[in-house]
């Protein structure tokens, strides 16, 4: 398929991009590890290669107290920009544009000596920012004009200037966290104050000829956040003053609706670009769950915005772009959404990577180069692991033959898919399938692979996966126990009352598949979607509504009243602690709409036709269910390992460790495997 919205040239002021596509700002960490500006480099640089028209820069602070963290990297002497001038000639040697955007984070920073326009505490946050005087609200403007005027001289070709997600710009426009009585608070006028002398006074600075980009929140999402209305008086401001692109920004950090997470239907947030952009003569971007270029296109063409913008999809696949343009979006490594690699690390001070493309933000150690002794390599199973090793390696130069004694790849994968909200495990699973195709990959179904078929091979790789940990409980033998397994392989059908034994990231997974059988769409979800998301968070899209909110709380409309499901744990801790930051509370937030039980401290008794019997504290309760799903973790699948003594045996993914199983170690593991064998 062509796309001719999304690769036609945009002509700003004094540039031309060569498509529409823009890779949006994203912090890795590489920002401030050991050599990280040269890691950096490479990282960019390898997105040009791949098609990018225009590169957004992780967030820069412009001085100390609006950083993130203790030591983030900022842009605030010489010495900062001659770091950048290895970024910025990278990419421009590559023939790309770059922009950095300039984050103030506010009372977002995580250390004590933030600063707001009040000092009202972030709930994210548990510090209390100091209110800046009038004084030094002129000073913090100054930051953000030195910090465009020394990304200037570090050789960018503009600046995105940070107004949105609830950082410090969008702190000074809404009441929320504005509650001054000098000229930088009350009214609106007052309020956007800020926001509009930082574009004046860095306009001024840099001259015409520099990109000025600014990343408006066009829907807070947020109580007390700003009316439409607000939004496009600011932006009507915002142009006049010589701003070249508008960017979008959705949602604030604090807010409890999801806008990036893999539940959200793609491109949910276009149409709000689009009212936008009947009100403005500058180029819209939009962004938020854009990740193939059909949805990018039909964005376009639909008039949502002028450019669309996406940070995570170049972390999955560098070559995205040229992928579309070059007929092969069949090989496009899809972003799934899941943030378990990338946000989720950059907020544990790990490095940002990718869990289908474990090669992100590592482009200077891990690679895949020809190898000087190809080898006749065995791959037995075909899950996540052991179809990530065959692609890397048969890449490398290695005859590859992979074994899968299923009737179709995917092995957990096949599981993931039929999750409410993780539709994007197809895309996955189209990735892989056709990569593997394409690297001559030899595929065996519906084959056991034995000491004796695998002889003939230089080497054995084991990714033979795991199976359901049985549990020890009197009556586990009754037909009503199952295991997840059963389940989600469709083997047995849910049951209306059902007790879920295991509370980790399984258990969560089975109990909104349980909750919504028979009733959920689990394809990738079309745009009729959208309203269904928008109606069950209280999203209102039609911005009539101060910051986009309907109500207060979520819509628990979804709830199936025939149905009773409980979700158990033995741990004493709350039921969901251990899931991911950025979308574990999601999850919960889901579950309760659904109406799902969650206990903790749970001992479990025994299993009899009364149901199941369990302890809490010292208490004896019966859960009337007429089904137990046991979601108690997973056992390594091995016994293959020890009838190999004529090769080397390299065993990879859950096989090599079921404990806290997940596709990311597993992708991960097998590319590192791949790259030195």
């Amino acid at each position: 398929m062509s796309y001719p919205h999304l690769f036609s040239p945009l002509k700003l002021a004094h540039w031309q991009l060569s498509n529409r596509v823009v890779m949006g700002s994203m912090h890795t960490n590489l920002e401030e590890a050991d050599n990280g500006f040269t890691k950096l480099a490479q990282f960019y640089k390898e997105r040009v290669n791949g098609g990018v028209g225009l590169i957004v820069t992780g967030g820069i602070s412009p001085n100390k107290v609006g950083a993130l963290a203790p030591k983030q990297a900022l842009m605030a002497t010489a010495e900062d920009a001659d770091k950048h001038r290895q970024i910025t000639e990278s990419v421009h040697q590559a023939g790309g544009l770059i922009c950095m955007q300039i984050l103030h984070a506010g009372r977002y920073g995580f250390h004590s000596a933030i600063v707001a326009p009040s000092a009202i505490q972030a709930p994210i946050n548990p510090f209390i920012p100091h209110e800046l005087t009038s004084q030094e609200v002129d000073s913090q403007i100054d930051d953000y004009v030195n910090a465009a005027k020394l990304a200037q001289q570090a050789g960018y070709d503009g600046v995105e200037i940070m107004g949105s997600e609830g950082y410090l710009i969008n702190q000074f426009l809404v009441k929320r966290t504005n509650q001054r009585k000098d000229k930088w608070g009350g009214d609106f006028n007052n309020r956007c104050r800020f926001a509009l002398e930082i574009i004046k006074r860095i306009r001024v600075q840099v001259g015409e000829q520099f990109i000025l980009i600014y990343r408006l929140s066009m829907l807070d999402l947020v109580e007390d956040g700003a009316t439409f209305d607000e939004v496009i008086r600011l932006a009507k401001q915002v142009e006049a003053l010589g701003v070249d692109l508008l960017n979008s920004g959705i949602g604030w950090h604090e807010t409890r609706i999801p806008t990036i997470a893999a539940m959200v239907p793609r491109a949910t947030f276009a149409q709000v670009s689009r009212q936008v952009k009947q009100h403005v003569n500058i180029p819209i971007i939009t962004s938020n769950r854009i990740n193939m270029p059909d949805t990018a296109e039909q964005v376009l063409a639909n008039g949502c915005a002028d450019l669309v913008s996406m940070a995570r999809p170049f972390l999955a696949d560098s070559e995205w772009v040229n992928k579309a343009k070059n007929h092969q979006t069949k090989l496009i490594n899809t972003c799934i959404a899941c943030n378990q690699a990338c946000l989720d690390q950059v907020f544990e001070g790990k490095l940002a990577s990718c869990l289908v493309n474990p090669r992100a933000a590592h482009e200077t150690e891990l690679n895949f180069e020809p190898t000087k002794q190809p080898k006749k390599i065995a791959v037995v199973g075909g899950g996540a692991a052991g179809m990530a090793f065959s692609i890397y390696a048969a890449q490398r130069g290695h005859q590859i033959s992979l074994f899968e004694q299923q009737s179709e790849l995917g092995g957990q994968l096949n599981f993931a898919k039929k999750i409410p909200g993780k539709s994007e495990f197809y895309e996955m699973l189209r990735y892989f399938k056709n990569s593997l195709a394409l690297h001559n990959v030899k595929i065996f179904l519906d084959t056991c692979a034995s000491s004796e078929n695998l002889a003939d091979f230089d080497e054995v790789v084991l990714a033979t996966g795991v199976i359901p940990r049985a549990i020890a409980l009197d009556g586990a033998s009754y037909p009503k126990v199952v295991s997840y397994a059963d389940i989600l392989s469709e083997k047995v059908k849910p049951a209306n009352s059902v007790a879920i034994i295991g509370a980790g990231g399984i258990g969560f997974d089975v109990a909104e598949y349980v909750s919504q059988f028979n009733t959920a769409n689990v394809e990738p979800r079309a745009e009729s979607d959208i309203a269904q998301f928008a109606q069950q968070w209280g999203i209102d899209l039609s911005l009539s509504s101060r910051a986009g909110l309907k109500r207060t709380s979520v819509d628990k409309s979804g709830q199936q009243a025939n149905k009773t499901i409980y979700l158990l744990q033995r741990k004493s801790t709350k039921v969901g602690a251990g899931l991911a930051k950025t979308t574990g509370w999601i999850h919960k937030a889901e579950l309760n709409q659904q109406g799902v039980k969650m206990l903790n401290e749970v001992e479990y008794q025994k299993v009899d036709e009364q149901g199941l019997h369990i302890l809490i504290g010292k208490t004896p309760q019966i859960l009337a269910v007429d089904q137990v799903i046991v979601c108690a973790g997973q056992e390594s699948l091995l016994n293959l390992s020890d009838q190999i003594v004529h090769q080397p045996v390299h065993i990879i993914g859950g096989a090599y460790k079921a404990a806290q199983l997940d596709a990311k170690s597993a992708i991960k593991q097998a590319a590192i495997l791949a790259a030195s064998i």
